[in-house]
């Protein structure tokens, strides 16, 4: 859909100028408006203390911020950042169900499987960052190991984990996570300053090496 497009839809749609810096979207939160980006530049990726730590994506204007959840009606997948100034057109939800409903059927159908597709993009995208981390997180495990009793391997935690977390380009909030993954996985024990590698084998796949 292009500016007229919108203008037809909502002629009284809101004008926002937006700064540099600026959260626009949050990954979890339901669509409450529908922004078009007449201008500027938005990242896309995940947020961590309102700053971009794994960016998956740009949006440069004109286009739509996020249409695709708006058509399927599900919640942001990715947090999105204003990378430039912007100016933004909103629209009202409810307008812009409506002007979809007002379309042939088979451009209905068309526009859904787009948005379908889209998102299951997305949502592959979102998931390989996860096991980046994870894989670097096994990587960094395997390689801090010792031998410990009974043959066992274990990591000794002597930094902060904000600390080792730096270290692996990741945020603390990703470390912590990816930690317990692993724990749920029988591949790690231990919650304190020792952690018990009971599947090197498997983390050692987990890392690619």
């Amino acid at each position: 859909m292009n500016m007229f497009s919108i203008q037809r839809m909502d002629p009284m749609a809101q004008v926002r100028n937006v700064a540099r810096g600026v959260v626009l979207l949050s990954r979890g939160v339901a669509c409450l408006q529908v922004d078009f980006i007449e201008s500027g530049r938005v990242a896309l990726g995940i947020l961590v203390n309102d700053v971009m730590e794994h960016q998956i994506g740009v949006l440069e204007g004109p286009c739509w911020l996020d249409a695709s959840s708006v058509v399927l009606a599900q919640p942001y997948l990715v947090d999105a950042l204003a990378d430039t100034d912007l100016v933004l057109r909103s629209v009202s939800i409810e307008t812009f169900h409506q002007a979809i409903a007002e379309m042939p059927q088979s451009a209905q159908e068309v526009l859904q499987d787009v948005a379908l597709a889209h998102r299951r993009q997305t949502e592959f995208a979102v998931s390989r960052l996860s096991k980046d981390a994870e894989a670097r997180c096994a990587e960094w495990l395997l390689s801090h190991a010792h031998a410990a009793d009974q043959g066992q391997m274990e990591v000794e935690l002597h930094q902060r984990k904000r600390s080792i977390a730096a270290q692996l380009g990741i945020a603390p909030e990703t470390f912590s996570r990816v930690l317990r993954h692993l724990r749920e996985q029988s591949l790690i024990s231990g919650s304190g300053r020792v952690l018990n590698l009971l599947n090197p084998s498997g983390l050692r796949s987990l890392a690619g090496i």
